[in-house]
Order: C-alpha cells, then structure tokens, then sequence
C-alpha cells in the first residue's frame, strides 16, 4: 500500500525547525506539522560511541515532544552529526570554530551520520543512515571566503552540501545525498511505511 493511504487520518509531527529537514520531509509530499518544545540540550556523554550519538539526540528531541502527541499524531525526530578521523564535528560555536572544521575536512572524507525516531508515543522505530562524503582539498580563502558569506553556524561539521562549498568542494559521496542535507528521506519513506504497516 501506498505510504500517502497510510497516512490517511494520521497527522505527521516534524519535531525540527531545521529549515532543511522540513523542505526534504516536504518533498515526500506528505502533509506535516513542526511541532518543537524550545531548545534541545545536544550533549551527549563522553565516552559514547559516535554511532550512538545522533540516535541518543534523536531519542532526546523526541521525548521533548512526545507528551503533545494526540491519538493518530505519528512523530518524526532525527539528528545529524559529522565524524572526521573518529572526532565528532559538531555545531560551530564561533567564526574560528567553523574555519577549524573546515581545515580538518579539507582533503580527506567524513561520514555524516543522520539517526531518525518515528513514534505514536506506544512505539518506537529508530534507524540510521550513513553517508561517506569526500572533500578535495580546500584554500584557506575559500574556507574564510564560505564561512564569511554562508555562516553555517546551525550546521553539523559547519557546512552544508546544498551551498556553495558542496558544488566547489565535494568530490564524490558514497551513499544518501539528502542524508548529508539532514534527513535521509528515501529510508524514511520505507521505515515509515514498515511502522504503520505493522502497528
């Protein structure tokens, strides 16, 4: 059956202000409803394993929400981080932050791991998608020259690939592309499909 008649009488619930994740969610043409609950505290304990990471952060987002749920409400959380050389690239918390990031990825390739939730607030279904992207080595001009005109400050490893630095400085990816955007919508198609096909 097709996930747009499974929806039926169901509401989706993004719990994300990401601009990104609601036009990728949105491109599944499926109607939606951001629904927050004020800002996340994206810590996580030190000794965890980066894979865990971004599920541990989706789980976070989505029991900060899960108490609005209504009967048919279905919640969609997620969370993406970037791991270069087995370091956790996260936010950058300042203009230094970003070009520092930058510099690291520069050359080499990173994965960017993004962990998805769906819950009715009776269940719950989290998967994970990976993406291996590969960067050619950057000019300390361009890096200086993106942050300054791009300030990707909301972005994990400070960089988007939709914006100018993915057309200049991605070489290849090996995986979802839209993952690397925040949201790796064609396994949630299926994931989403699998959760109401089996309630």
């Amino acid at each position: 059956m097709l996930l747009h008649q499974l929806v039926k009488g169901k509401k989706i619930i993004l719990a994300s202000k990401s601009p990104r994740r609601q036009q990728l969610l949105k491109g599944l043409g499926l109607p939606f409803e951001v629904r927050t609950n004020g800002e996340i505290d994206e810590s996580y304990p030190s000794n965890m394993e980066y894979l865990e990471i971004p599920v541990y952060l989706a789980h976070k987002k989505a029991e900060s929400v899960i108490h609005t749920l209504t009967e048919n409400e279905i919640l969609i959380a997620s969370d993406t981080i970037v791991c270069c050389k087995g370091k956790v690239l996260g936010k950058p918390v300042s203009r230094q932050n970003a070009i520092d990031s930058l510099i690291e990825l520069s050359g080499t390739n990173h994965s960017v791991i993004t962990s998805v939730a769906i819950t009715n607030g009776q269940r719950l279904r989290t998967f994970s998608s990976v993406t291996e992207v590969y960067f050619r080595l950057l000019t300390h001009s361009e890096i200086v020259y993106y942050v300054d005109n791009f300030k990707p400050f909301d972005k994990a490893g400070a960089y988007g690939i939709q914006e100018w630095i993915g057309y200049v400085a991605v070489e290849r990816i090996e995986g979802s592309y839209f993952n690397v955007m925040g949201l790796p919508v064609q396994k949630l198609y299926s994931e989403l499909q699998a959760f109401l096909e089996n309630p």
